[in-house]
């Protein structure tokens, strides 16, 4: 990738000129199915989907970063960052596009519902972002409760605790809190956003370890061991694992069991019934080693089991 400055200066709140560069990838890519994902909710601070551009507010080593990302033609995807992170947000985008994603062994023809659906959606990839921390925080918020209720607390919690991003973005955005800021947030904060003790707890624990823990789960090479890596602290069970591998690290084999959802969607996919975690496993153990690809294409192929029950209710944890 070549980067390049652009004098076209962006908003407030970073007066500087923007980088740019041209990711040209050795596969199709298509941006809303591989970096659209990451996205936690409509509100999501940190991620707005703006027509053709997808807007990704970061955290860097060098300071908070925006990164725009749009497609162009010959399927290269143009990126644009501005703020003192920068050049490290350029440095992610092939990354985040599914650079890292590799298919070797995946064969689709076992089901014909995944044939055709990796079929006609040759650009859907598995995005890295290598940041542990903000998937592992995402993910605990996550646990047990709607996604109404997590992708709430998540725009809370980061638009008051997190930096406003750099450059000409569409609505505020923000970049999620470091781990140092997630230890300091008064419990009033975790209270006023319905997040239970257990989970406000297991999030600074993790964060008072954030480095290690990121160090174990991006040199660990299995996903046994990236499981044995997380699940080592309280409150960090294997559905809060697979959620933070499947964001941190693409991994193309994390299953999320436990989830309220998943095992039935799997199920009448494959074969037109729902079933549990045992069956979801059972079901996709042919893939072996690229079950979360599986999953993905799923999701991408439209069909969903029809909705019987009530809806899980979001609880107000907060009192009176």
């Amino acid at each position: 990738m070549t980067m390049t400055a652009d004098a076209g200066a962006a908003d407030a709140p970073s007066a500087e000129a923007p980088l740019q560069t041209v990711y040209r990838p050795s596969a199709p890519v298509d941006l809303r199915r591989t970096v659209g994902m990451l996205r936690r909710g409509p509100g999501d601070p940190t991620m707005v989907i703006d027509g053709p551009v997808i807007w990704r507010a970061l955290r860097t080593p060098l300071g908070p970063a925006t990164l725009a990302l749009r497609a162009g033609g010959g399927g290269e995807i143009r990126a644009t960052a501005w703020g003192a992170g920068a050049e490290h947000a350029l440095d992610s985008v092939p990354s985040l596009c599914g650079a890292d994603d590799d298919p070797t062994g995946f064969d689709p023809s076992r089901h014909p519902l995944i044939a055709e659906v990796a079929r006609r959606s040759p650009g859907l990839r598995l995005a890295r972002t290598g940041v542990v921390f903000d998937a592992l925080a995402c993910a605990i918020l996550e646990q047990k409760v709607t996604g109404l209720e997590a992708f709430r607390a998540w725009r809370m919690l980061v638009t008051k605790f997190g930096e406003r991003a750099p450059g000409p973005t569409p609505r505020p955005m923000y970049a999620a809190p470091a781990a140092p800021q997630w230890r300091r947030i008064p419990s009033w904060d975790w209270h006023r956003v319905a997040v239970q003790p257990p989970q406000s707890k297991t999030i600074v624990r993790v964060a008072e370890r954030a480095d290690s823990i990121s160090r174990a789960l991006l040199n660990a090479p299995t996903g046994e061991e990236r499981d044995r890596a997380l699940t080592s602290f309280p409150g960090v069970g294997v559905w809060t694992s697979a959620e933070t591998r499947i964001r941190a690290l693409g991994d193309p084999d994390a299953v999320s069991v436990g989830d309220y959802h998943l095992a039935h969607e799997v199920g009448h996919a494959l074969t037109g019934h729902r079933t549990d975690d045992d069956g979801m496993l059972e079901l996709l153990a042919p893939w072996a080693g690229h079950r979360q690809r599986v999953i993905r294409l799923i999701f991408a192929s439209g069909v969903s089991e029809p909705r019987r029950g009530p809806r899980l209710s979001p609880e107000d944890h907060r009192g009176r």
